[in-house]
């Protein structure tokens, strides 16, 4: 019997291409993404495409239902969905903060809820959460998305804990700097919230300092970042955390032996380069 994977935000860059390993490796693999026909090609390598929107729960709570209908299991349940939302605190609506916790933070967490009943029933099961090294980090301009992936982080951290009676492990995937979509996106938030406020030159110096780091050699293909989650789900022992490509490993270090103002400084003088 096939292993089966739910990837989330399966449309494009991580999700995209943690269908195409899972699919590779022989898995049964639900493909969820609010554009279906976006996934037209993954369908094509035999992907099974679900409808979902985690800002709404009877989108999440039909496509749980309809994989417990059809596969009757989940074995790997990959939360990779999320955006940037940037801009200062001051200029962005509170609207806006909160569905940035709904997408990257509500969501994962209301079908992890739906998942467990079939992972506790299997006594087994991988729960994938895709945080960032922006989980441990910080920047100006980007407080509603750091704010979501350290709670990501929290979250991961309690739920291992209260899971270890029922041999489901909870693994955390730290991405660096990956060539997707995700670049451009936040930057464009960024100079549609705050390009014409208060904060407006810096601002939009942050956002020219993404752009120039999109473009450099930084950034690693979602590829990359895909085998780190196939390798930590069948690892007999996962690790709790794995840093995942895009120069990961190098800035959760700095992370480690900086103190916070001296992070400060680093991160004012990199959002500020173009200046």
């Amino acid at each position: 019997m096939k292993k089966v994977a739910v990837v989330t935000g399966a449309s494009s860059g991580i999700g995209e291409a943690t269908v195409k390993k899972f699919l590779a490796e022989g898995y049964e693999v639900y493909a969820a993404a609010r554009r279906l026909d976006r996934m037209a090609g993954l369908a094509d390598l035999g992907a099974k495409l679900v409808s979902l929107d985690l800002t709404d729960d009877p989108s999440i709570v039909a496509a749980a239902e309809r994989i417990r209908a059809e596969a009757g299991r989940i074995d790997v349940l990959v939360n990779n969905a999320g955006y940037g939302s940037y801009g200062a605190i001051e200029d962005v609506p509170l609207d806006e903060a909160r569905r940035q916790f709904e997408v990257n933070l509500f969501g994962a967490a209301r079908l992890i809820q739906l998942a467990l009943p079939m992972m506790r029933a299997q006594r087994s099961g991988k729960i994938v959460n895709i945080t960032s090294i922006g989980g441990k980090g910080w920047e100006p301009f980007g407080a509603w998305y750091h704010s979501t992936k350290f709670a990501l982080e929290g979250l991961s951290d309690c739920l291992r804990v209260e899971l270890r009676p029922f041999g489901i492990d909870v693994i955390v995937i730290e991405p660096g700097a990956i060539k997707t979509e995700w670049t451009g996106i936040a930057s464009g938030n960024l100079i549609d919230r705050s390009g014409g406020t208060a904060y407006g030159a810096y601002a939009r110096r942050h956002a020219a300092m993404f752009d120039k780091a999109g473009e450099s050699s930084l950034p690693s293909p979602p590829e990359d970042v895909a085998a780190i989650i196939y390798r930590s789900v069948t690892a007999r022992k996962p690790r709790t955390r794995y840093a995942a490509a895009g120069g990961a490993r190098f800035f959760l270090f700095l992370n480690r032996v900086l103190s916070d103002r001296m992070q400060d400084s680093l991160m004012w003088r990199f959002s500020q380069a173009n200046s």
